[in-house]
């Protein structure tokens, strides 16, 4: 078995906030040489399979978790791959689990890229297992272009949350100055979308400038980089700062905090993660939005178990439950604390069998 191939057998049940704050132990389980099975598992249930970019970064450890949970719901096998950001292996990983199970299995994938959909879905469609996949894919790949195998697409409308994430940045700014911008990656359908979503925002709101807007890849790493630069280049004239993703917007704040500017410029991210929330609730952060990944972990795998063992034909169901969004959350100092008590200081109560109830709509192109 490829060496690339990282899996995780959750064998106890773990409290999420520890979870998350232990996001880089469980990077280190990347040094697993070969998917770990369990020998006590019934051999006839398909293997449940997450496809992630990284155990390193909060949001996709939340998933994996999410992941996990449902897995012991349903007591079957669970295995997590990991690209790190590089879509041939993420490519070359599932082709590698399908061929081990032999098409035995469901998978949950976050491609890497929107390219990497279309491979993905073929290969799972010749193996014979059912995939979901979320964020991204091009506009022309359907699931119902290859029933029954491909169930569902799952995103989250990123327009509306980025401009939301933009109008708060402006109010805390008291409706004008100047702003530098962190983005995703550029071909990544939620990067592009969140974009968008910022220069609604600010063609609405002439009294806000643009000073700069850089890509970041979604990586505190490179965002910091960025940031460090533009408080050199811009100093005082940065009046806000909108991130992509709460990565990001964390890193952001780390630099304006060397300059001890933490807390007095206001910056957003998205993504709902632990440490964004915490950082709203020391006022270093004015906001983010929570897609919920635990919810994304567990209920991609749900909806493509379901599938796969007959509880519903996805061919039977109509098109608003085969490409959909889910229902996001905007957090901000008003609700930071309900939303920390009820979603990350205690583990998520989740009915795995309700498989459509967040959807909120059709995914339009």
């Amino acid at each position: 078995m490829t060496k690339h191939i990282l899996a995780v057998t959750m064998r106890r049940s773990l409290g999420r906030r520890d979870f998350l704050k232990g996001a880089t132990l469980l990077g280190a389980a990347g040094a697993f040489p070969a998917i770990i099975t369990s020998r006590s598992l019934a051999q006839d249930k398909p293997t449940v399979v997450n496809s992630i970019r990284s155990l390193s970064n909060p949001y996709h450890a939340t998933w994996n978790k999410g992941g996990a949970a449902f897995a012991k719901s349903v007591g079957t096998e669970y295995v997590t791959l990991v690209t790190e950001g590089n879509s041939e292996k993420g490519i070359a990983d599932i082709k590698a689990i399908l061929a081990k199970t032999g098409g035995n299995c469901v998978v949950n994938v976050d491609p890497n890229d929107s390219p990497d959909a279309r491979p993905i879905v073929e290969a799972c469609k010749a193996a014979g297992a059912y995939v979901v996949t979320q964020w991204n894919k091009p506009a022309d790949l359907h699931p119902w272009d290859f029933d029954p195998n491909y169930v569902a697409h799952i995103s989250f409308s990123g327009v509306p949350y980025g401009k939301a994430m933009a109008e708060t940045l402006i109010k805390a700014m008291g409706g004008k100055g100047g702003i530098v911008a962190l983005g995703g990656i550029e071909s990544n359908v939620p990067a592009i979308e969140r974009k968008a979503g910022l220069e609604e925002a600010l063609k609405a709101n002439p009294d806000v400038k643009l000073l700069d807007m850089q890509v970041a890849n979604w990586s505190a790493t490179e965002a910091l980089e960025k940031t460090n630069a533009w408080v050199t280049q811009f100093g005082d004239e940065i009046g806000g700062i909108w991130a992509a993703n709460d990565d990001m917007a964390l890193a952001a704040v780390e630099a304006l905090r060397a300059e001890g500017r933490a807390g007095k410029v206001p910056v957003t991210g998205i993504d709902g993660i632990q440490l964004a929330v915490e950082a709203i609730q020391k006022g270093e952060l004015a906001g983010t939005v929570a897609w919920d990944p635990y919810w994304q972990g567990g209920m991609g795998l749900s909806i493509g178990y379901h599938a796969k063992t007959g509880t519903f034909d996805p061919a039977k169901e109509g098109h608003e439950h085969r490409e959909f969004y889910g229902t996001g959350v905007i957090i901000s100092a008003e609700n930071a604390q309900s939303f920390y008590d009820s979603n990350i200081k205690s583990e998520p109560q989740l009915d795995w069998n309700d498989i459509w109830g967040r959807v909120s709509g059709q995914i339009k192109y």
